[in-house]
């Protein structure tokens, strides 16, 4: 199948509708009837405001980011970001090309699309 590795880039403690945000995305893909989603916390690294964060600090502790991520068809691209910007967030995220299926297929997972 044709469709993108999608992952957003959120504070470790950063919180939306009472939830923490890498959860609540991760509950809306599902939602979505997307296949599945991860979430990731960064060791270290630095955003738009070029602070160094790293887990091994203490008095930057809970300033770590949080990658999620997708892989996901056009369709449901469109409908998580759609949900996003319906819920007025400002995420940084990454959308790349990619090409995915599953080796040995059972009856549990989807049909490729047709091409």
């Amino acid at each position: 199948m044709e469709g993108s590795f999608l992952r957003f880039y959120v504070n470790e403690i950063q919180t939306h509708r009472g939830r923490l945000l890498w959860e609540w995305l991760l509950d809306q893909g599902n939602r979505l009837g997307i296949r599945g989603g991860s979430a990731f916390r960064a060791i270290g690294g630095f955003g738009r405001r070029h602070a160094l964060h790293e887990d091994r600090f203490f008095e930057l502790a809970g300033s770590s980011g949080i990658e999620v991520e997708f892989v996901v068809t056009e369709e449901e691209a469109k409908r998580l970001l759609a949900l996003v910007g319906q819920e007025k967030m400002r995420i940084f995220y990454t959308r790349i090309p990619a090409s995915f299926g599953v080796i040995s297929p059972d009856a549990e997972d989807p049909p490729e699309p047709a091409s």
